[in-house]
């Protein structure tokens, strides 16, 4: 262990001290000034420009804070309700080290802590130059207690149905139980994808009656039936799901379809009650009831009215695909499809093609056409932010075979915003010099990119917008070669019977256009389903919220029993089991 030479606390003699020892020492000090509720010796344990995020375990809620007086006012709050305690370094899990955290030399540790209520973990940032103070601080439900996941020692025996052989056996119950025939359950999740997935393993493992419903005929249709071509564009160590892990030997960049076996396998062996070919027709919440009356239709027509106390929309963080009117295209004889109607390219073979758009979606569908042996252009309407995989990998890097994924998924939910914006604009810089080849090409072109308007890359962009980059997988090759032609939007004049006519009079032809113009906002299918009330009050979901977190995802909104979840496989495993924590809280009265 690297030893440093300093006297850390004015109390104490020059001694020769490690991370463990310092880190140790912090955390002893932080839990005096708690218990005793003593503030100046709680402030001297902070820098002034210091961060604190929570996930539940003191706030019951997700969110972060900034700034010496404002943490000690807030963690004062909540120490003589929660008696937070028994600080210590986490057992089995990354030892304190000292680490490089946007671009701070710090003492970074996991520890462990519990509460009146719970048992939680965190992560501590302290200053290379300074660990008597801390830079960063991170607080974690983990458990409720009395509510533990009932896995590894804790699990059942299955004695109810594997030795007494006139009762029911395992599969009766689980049929019997996926009915709902006289009951409704507590939590009803709208959408399986990884989203809905996820937070109702969460749920199952806390004991919370939970049902999800999916409109598609099977469990991972949301990814079977998207285009013929679509792979995941991170890697596989980054986007296991809880509990169960993708396979050892499986491919680093996940294919559509395993991803949407892995799902079906993963809702039955999670015992996970789903209902597919199912939808949300319409609800409204009772106040007198206290829950909501939540009408799903099944694909035969058939309504049914369930009243759980709690509906979380699962289905995505993009409404319904968003059609943009183009300038002519009544005129247009030719196809036009949006990306979410299309498969692939087969039918298209020695046809032109023509893309409207530059994100992900577009450059893809443009690829898988060109593959097919169609002659296309890409049409781009705005500046896109172009990364290669290799530089892309830059903000995962945290993500590797060999590191805990549980102490990966910690330390990556120890940033708040600010530090997110500069840990993301440092690595931007690295990204940069490793795709200049790939950016010089592109602008010689006539492509339009960018790094956002601070210069934070594709993730700032994704958290922000939701959309509006790519993550090279050849399609950029293919336009700086001229192999897919290159237009842009304020060239055109409109669209004619044959294809696009330019302002310079010539008519690039076109037998088929693809719009990859995005999706409305879900704000939009909650007003739909819900109402103008309820998706007024709530606001926007998606994009960044005043404090920093993504607003309304992940903890309560303004509509009571109202709760969306959403995100790629990473956000979706992180953050599934703190909202399903808040849920089970509620439920046991713990918290209104």
């Amino acid at each position: 262990m690297t030893k440093l030479e300093l006297n850390p606390w004015e109390d104490a003699p020059t001694v020769t001290l490690g991370e463990a020892d310092l880190v140790s020492r912090w955390l002893r000090r932080f839990e005096e000034a708690l218990a005793s509720l003593n503030r100046a010796g709680l402030a001297e344990l902070f820098i002034e420009d210091c961060h604190w995020r929570d996930l539940v375990s003191l706030t019951w809620s997700i969110g972060q804070f900034r700034g010496r007086e404002t943490i000690v006012d807030r963690l004062l709050a909540r120490a003589d309700r929660l008696r937070p305690r028994d600080f210590r370094i986490a057992e089995r899990r990354t030892p304190p080290t000292r680490v490089t955290r946007a671009g701070e030399k710090v003492i970074e540790a996991i520890y462990s802590f519990e509460t009146d209520h719970g048992r939680a973990i965190g992560l501590i940032r302290l200053p290379e130059a300074d660990p008597s103070r801390a830079w960063m601080l991170l607080t974690a439900l983990d458990e409720l207690k009395g509510f533990e996941p009932p896995i590894g020692e804790r699990r059942r025996t299955g004695s109810g149905f594997t030795r007494n052989f006139a009762a029911q056996n395992w599969l009766d119950e689980r049929r019997q139980e996926k009915e709902y025939t006289e009951r409704d359950p507590a939590v009803l999740v709208v959408g399986a994808g990884q989203a809905g997935l996820t937070v109702a393993a969460h749920l199952r493992m806390f004991g919370v009656d939970t049902l999800v419903i999916e409109k598609t005929d099977r469990v991972g249709d949301v990814w079977r039936n998207r285009y013929h071509a679509l792979n995941l564009h991170n890697e596989t160590p980054r986007n296991h799901m809880p509990y169960l892990p993708f396979p050892a030997h499986w491919p680093s960049f996940l294919p559509k379809d395993m991803i949407a076996l892995w799902f079906e396998t993963y809702a039955q062996a999670m015992e996970l009650n789903v209902w597919t070919g199912t939808e949300l027709a319409r609800g409204r919440y009772s106040e007198t009831e206290d829950c909501w009356h939540a009408t799903v239709r099944r694909k035969d027509g058939t309504e049914r009215l369930l009243k759980p106390r709690h509906v979380i929309f699962a289905n995505g963080l993009a409404g319904r695909p968003r059609y943009v009117r183009l300038p002519g295209q009544e005129a247009f004889k030719g196809t036009i499809l949006h990306t979410h109607q299309y498969d692939n390219g087969e039918q298209w073979k020695g046809k032109r093609a023509l893309v409207i758009g530059t994100g992900a979606s577009g450059h893809d569908v443009a690829q898988d056409l060109y593959s097919r042996g169609a002659a296309v252009s890409i049409l781009q309407r705005g500046s896109t932010i172009i990364t290669s995989l290799e530089a892309a990998h830059i903000n995962h890097a945290l993500y590797k075979e060999d590191f805990p994924l549980e102490d990966s998924d910690i330390i990556a939910a120890a940033n708040t915003y600010p530090v997110l914006i500069k840990t993301y604009q440092g690595n931007v810089k690295k990204m940069v010099e490793l795709d200049k080849e790939l950016h010089a090409g592109l602008t010689a072109r006539g492509f339009k990119h960018d790094q956002g308007e601070d210069n934070t890359g594709h993730q700032m962009r994704l958290r922000r917008r939701g959309g509006g980059y790519y993550l090279n997988v050849g399609c950029s090759e293919l336009i700086i070669e001229g192999a897919i032609g290159l237009l842009q939007w304020d060239e055109i004049d409109r669209f004619v019977e044959d294809g696009v006519l330019m302002k310079d009079g010539r008519v690039e032809k076109a037998d088929l256009i693809v719009t990859a113009t995005g999706y409305h906002p879900p704000q939009e299918l909650v007003r739909e389903l819900l109402g103008d009330e309820i998706a007024d009050s709530i606001g926007p979901i998606s994009g960044i919220d005043d404090d920093g977190e993504i607003r309304n995802l992940y903890r309560p909104t303004a509509q009571r029993g109202l709760w969306f979840m959403g995100g790629g496989f990473a956000q979706c495993r992180l953050y599934s089991k703190p909202l399903a924590l808040q849920i089970k809280a509620r439920e046991e009265g713990m918290v209104d």
